[in-house]
């Protein structure tokens, strides 16, 4: 057996696999989000902790005595984040978000400290990513700063708790700023650029490389053996690709949770910062990918939910109920909601319902709402094809996987065959699961198989034109916004 445990934004899942590959059970437990000021995204690490456990709970009593079978675990989490450790191992300040907003001067201030950011890194500086954070604290809360003896990935923090052990994988470093992502190491310039040092960094590892075992008291917490194996594991997006099974270079995925992700594995480093794509170091060696990344994606239609008090089947039976005419007459949606990374790194970009009318229902600005991530997603698509990447078919994963209409319609708007696989709602927690199976001695391809089709959706040639029209007026209204003044 083998447990995967997915560190998300929203939830913590945790699924279990068993000998042959298969999805034994799942289970989860959800997360909140503290925004203590405008463009301020935090979590308490602590909670992490206690969600982990009982989630662990919940889907230990689904698998029941199969449970105990476990012989290693992989982990998974959202990138980016900081958290900061002082020489005690005890946490300093809330864990400051992939999502938060408040370091924009600070990656203008990194960007200059360091000539060779972009060859290094391949990436921009973004307010996302963990060297930008710190620097803010350095600045703003410099007693923190001094204080900080390690930095560690989400993730990597539940393996501390897990296993005493300060490791990471070279999938999830990649989006700190701190590593030579070509070399897969740190770089000792990028870290002195923000006044960190490799001592304050966790041990580098591989994702299929073993990172550990659990530590007594929490394998009988959690009625496991304390030789249970514990996987280097991978950031959210490496670890679906694993669990979808894109391991060789063309194979992609189309991720629809809090963020959008549209992901294309490489067999070399081929950085393209220019148009705000990420390329980052895969889960497995020798290998790299490049990602661009929608900062709110099925997360908008959770959000419109929640404004509208109701619950997203209902929402989506009412959708799909509408005729072509009131879906072309929708209001267009423009869906930065957290700002937005590719193609803009523009945090600032807001959110938007262009056109509205009494005519409009909760139905037209529900579809409206889909249609604007699925552009959002054209335009990611764009810059990838333009670094490069050659893409025919996507798999989509993560919660909107869930959706056929959803589904159909980003097949429609990008133009692309969209394949969902059983299990693919597993995300990032089945690639882990995978990661562990891996450590424990299993080989690439047996593991890392596509899993079975569920369905494809091919693109039709006339809806695909009717959205053209829509398409272009959803980045007209980007381009042509007022532009005041805003700080995070």
């Amino acid at each position: 057996m083998y447990l995967g445990i997915d560190l998300g934004t929203s939830e913590v899942k945790v699924v279990l696999l068993d000998e042959a590959g298969g999805l034994l059970a799942v289970a989860g437990e959800s997360l909140s989000v503290s925004r203590p000021r405008p463009g301020w995204s935090e979590q308490q690490p602590e909670d992490w902790w206690q969600a982990t456990s009982k989630a662990i709970a919940k889907l230990r009593d689904k698998a029941g005595a199969a449970f105990a079978g476990v012989r290693a675990i992989g982990l998974s989490g959202q990138m980016h984040g900081a958290v900061l450790l002082d020489e005690h191992d005890r946490v300093l300040r809330p864990a400051i978000l992939w999502n938060d907003l408040r370091s924009v001067a600070e990656c203008q201030a990194l960007t200059a400290a360091a000539p060779r950011l972009h060859q290094l890194a391949g990436n921009l500086a973004m307010p996302g990513f963990t060297a930008p954070k710190l620097l803010w604290v350095a600045s703003h809360e410099p007693e923190l700063f001094a204080a900080t003896a390690t930095v560690l990935l989400p993730k990597d923090y539940l393996r501390l708790r897990m296993t005493g052990a300060k490791v990471c994988d070279t999938s999830d470093a990649s989006g700190t700023l701190w590593l030579d992502v070509a070399e897969r190491d740190w770089s000792d310039e990028l870290l002195a650029a923000s006044g960190m040092r490799r001592e304050q960094m966790p041990q580098l590892v591989e994702g299929l490389q073993a990172a550990g075992s659990l530590l007594p008291e929490v394998a009988a917490a959690w009625g496991l053996g304390d030789d249970v194996i514990v996987a280097g594991g991978a950031g959210d997006g490496a670890a679906s690709a694993v669990g979808i099974g894109a391991v060789q270079p063309g194979d992609g995925f189309l991720s629809l949770g809090t963020s959008g992700v549209m992901f294309v594995v490489d067999d070399s480093f081929r950085p393209n910062p220019a148009s705000a794509l990420h390329t980052f170091c895969h889960a497995l060696p020798g290998r790299w990918n490049q990602m661009s990344v929608m900062l709110a994606a099925a997360s908008c239609l959770r959000w419109f939910c929640k404004l509208t008090s109701v619950d997203e089947a209902s929402l989506l039976q009412e959708i799909e109920a509408m005729p072509d005419e009131a879906r072309a007459s929708a209001p267009v949606f423009l869906p930065y909601l957290s700002g937005e990374r590719t193609p803009h790194n523009d945090p600032f970009a807001p959110g938007v319902f262009w056109g509205l009318t009494q005519a409009h229902d909760r139905a037209a600005l529900g579809y409206a709402v889909l249609e604007g991530v699925s552009f959002g997603m054209v335009d990611g698509l764009d810059a990838l094809r333009a670094a490069g990447s050659q893409v025919s078919q996507l798999s989509l994963v993560g919660g909107g996987a869930r959706s056929p209409f959803w589904a159909q319609l980003l097949a429609d708007a990008l133009q692309l065959d969209i394949v969902t696989h059983v299990g693919s709602e597993a995300g990032g927690a089945l690639g882990a699961a995978r990661l562990g199976w891996l450590a424990a001695g299993g080989d690439i391809a047996t593991v890392c198989t596509r899993p079975p089709v569920q369905a494809v959706y091919q693109p039709d040639a006339q809806r695909h034109q009717a959205l053209q029209g829509r398409l272009q007026l959803f980045r007209d209204i980007y381009r042509n916004r007022p532009v005041p003044h805003q700080e995070a």
